[in-house]
């Protein structure tokens, strides 16, 4: 069994706590906290236990130095303040003797956030390749070490696999609530019902080839639908298309038809874009110059249909482009559905969590991984996690 933070002793020590914090920031401004928000509850523990609290996190890719500022956790330091009423100590060092003095002067309950991990990539890709030695250095700081960013539990990183090789360690509040829910979808309540959205194939082929033979039924949208309904033979106009996994959709097609459930109509436009000429077409009536972009109303309907008989609901990509006002009614319509007749949903991570919004606190659970939770759902080992067993 994997060890939790109440499993382990962590009172008045110094611990180490992995978060993701890997927000979208604009403008130095963070336009969605709910990663940060998620870290609290781990956070808020260990300051009850008198803990000398020291996170890490990465925030987006360090690949040159100009990346190095606009991937500042700064601001993260700032809403962490913010939200704990208390001030988070931003240390703009991944290492070196500036941070070992601040870590050195820490009294019980303080909390810093160390500078992003992936600053650490720009030579060497020491965070994203383990480096032992980086590893070794971080672990050294703390006694403790906690894994709660459940987002990067796939990859084998010196800030998480590497740490928990070095000190004792455990994993955090929220890594263990989203291993409980997904640990519920390999002996789901039926109906089990996988909605999957998204724009190509080859990203879900994974998870498809994992869940097809335990879900009752599989209700496609989004980008990928065009992919599957060109495989049928239907027209799809310059809708987007993975012609490499056209193969696999017709053999899935073939031998799981009375499972997959294809969109009947489609919102098209003339462009990739919010205005145009946009019109409601029947699957057999893709002109040549449109562009599928969101599944139409009759397609809501029957999926409707099969999700009033679902007593667990897993969706993963939304039904269209939700950015676009014009393409996001029906994710929209569904992710009220849902919630409206109290249906077991489980959002696997990625964009569908972001295009849920407000809805999110009514939702059964809201996975904020978007690889780690493709990747658990493909039935891949999970390092992070791994190594804490």
């Amino acid at each position: 069994m994997t060890k939790v933070i109440k499993d382990i002793e962590i009172k008045n020590k110094r611990v180490i706590i992995r978060c993701d914090f890997n927000v979208p920031i604009e403008n130095g401004k963070i336009v969605d906290d709910t990663r940060i928000i998620a870290s609290l509850k781990t956070i808020k523990y260990a300051l009850k236990n008198n803990c000398k609290i020291i996170l890490l996190s990465h925030l987006g890719r360090i690949k040159e130095k100009k990346d190095l500022e606009k991937n500042t956790l700064a601001p993260v330091a700032k809403r962490l303040s913010e939200l704990l009423q208390q001030e988070v100590k931003f240390v703009n060092k991944t290492r070196g003797k500036e941070l070992e003095k601040v870590v050195e002067k820490m009294q019980p309950k303080e909390i810093i956030l160390i500078q992003n991990t992936r600053y650490e990539d720009l030579e060497g890709k020491k965070e994203s390749s383990n480096d032992k030695d980086l590893a070794a250095y971080w672990a050294s700081l703390g006694e403790i070490f906690i894994n709660d960013a459940f987002g990067t539990c796939h990859r084998k990183h010196a800030s998480n696999v590497g740490i928990a090789a070095n000190i004792p360690s455990a994993l955090g509040f929220l890594v263990e609530k989203e291993v409980k829910a997904l640990e519920e979808l390999k002996c789901p309540s039926k109906p089990f019902i996988l909605i999957l959205g998204g724009k190509k194939v080859a990203d879900k082929i994974g998870v498809i080839e994992n869940l097809i033979t335990k879900v009752d039924y599989l209700l496609i949208g989004g980008g990928m639908a065009f992919t599957f309904l060109k495989a049928e033979g239907y027209p799809v106009g310059n809708s987007i298309i993975d012609s490499e996994s056209l193969e696999f959709c017709k053999q899935i097609l073939e031998k799981y038809e009375d499972k997959i459930i294809l969109p009947l109509d489609i919102k098209v436009n003339n462009e990739y874009a919010n205005e145009g000429s946009i019109a409601i077409r029947d699957i057999t009536e893709i002109k040549e110059n449109e562009i599928g972009l969101d599944i139409g109303p009759k397609t809501v309907k029957v999926f409707k249909s099969y999700l009033k008989k679902g007593k667990t609901i897993l969706w993963n990509g939304p039904l269209g482009v939700y950015e676009f006002s014009n393409f996001k009614i029906a994710t929209d319509e569904i992710l009220n559905y849902l919630v409206e007749n109290n249906i077991k949903t489980i959002l696997g991570g990625g964009d569908i969590v972001a295009a849920s919004g407000d809805l999110k606190d009514k939702i059964y659970h809201v996975s904020t991984g978007g690889g780690a939770t493709l990747e658990y759902l493909e039935g891949k080992p999970l390092p992070g996690i791994e190594i804490m067993e």
